[in-house]
């Protein structure tokens, strides 16, 4: 009987946490273990650890699998990572950073990186290959205009995968707060001035740094919600 220890990290972004049914497969070089279910609820930033039971020992852990389906409602779930600890000692780390969506599966490589060449076992070969395909038809381009770049081919960022979605958001929102902390920067000279301006050079100094944008501009760019 050989017992791995695995340790998974939610995310500790709000509602990271799942309480649909989370389970685990472990891929080594000598076989797989069974599927093995998380009998906890997981929570945004914390780590859960358990006990994986196998007849013999895998070898080298190359890949896990992780299954999600829900109970009664759909609730996404936000993998961190996942740590896998042998008998022996050994830990393998399986770097996972997105969201799992509805009833999936999904595959995670040992974390080494490792080029093609590398992949000795049939089963990374056609992960890999898996993985090129998905995104080949998650990243589908289209022609916006003649002589113009290739674009997307999707009407809204709501279209693609929730953990592109993710990341769009999330710079868009970098991208509205970093301006309204400008202006906010460029107005609070002018706003907060207790005296007189005494020329209206003195009164341009607090807008030198716009770089040819006046405070209209500014405002106009910044989104509402960070009002």
């Amino acid at each position: 009987m050989a017992v791995y220890k695995v340790t998974v990290a939610t995310g500790d972004m709000v509602e990271a946490g799942t309480n649909n049914s989370i389970s685990i497969t472990l891929v080594g070089s000598y076989g797989e273990s069974r599927q093995t279910t998380f009998s906890f609820v997981f929570l945004p930033g914390k780590e859960k650890s358990l006990s994986v039971h196998c007849g013999q020992d895998l070898g080298p852990i190359v890949l896990i699998r992780l299954h999600k389906w829900r109970l009664f409602l759909e609730d996404a779930w936000f993998c961190k990572d996942v740590r896998v600890t042998a008998p022996n000692g050994t830990l393998y780390r399986f770097p996972c950073y997105q969201w799992l969506e509805g009833v999936t599966t999904v595959e995670v490589r040992e974390g080494s990186g490792k080029k093609p060449v590398d992949d000795k076992l049939e089963i990374l070969k056609e992960h890999r290959r898996r993985e090129l395909a998905a995104r080949q038809e998650a990243y589908r381009w289209k022609n916006f205009a003649q002589g113009w770049p290739r674009c997307l081919s999707v009407d809204s960022i709501f279209e693609l995968d929730s953990n592109i979605q993710f990341s769009c958001i999330r710079a868009n929102n970098f991208t509205g707060f970093l301006i309204f902390q400008g202006a906010s920067h460029f107005l609070s000279g002018f706003l907060l001035r207790r005296t007189s301006w005494n020329s209206l050079d003195e009164m341009r100094t607090i807008f030198s740094r716009t770089q040819g944008r006046d405070i209209g501009e500014c405002l106009v760019f910044c989104p509402l919600p960070f009002l």
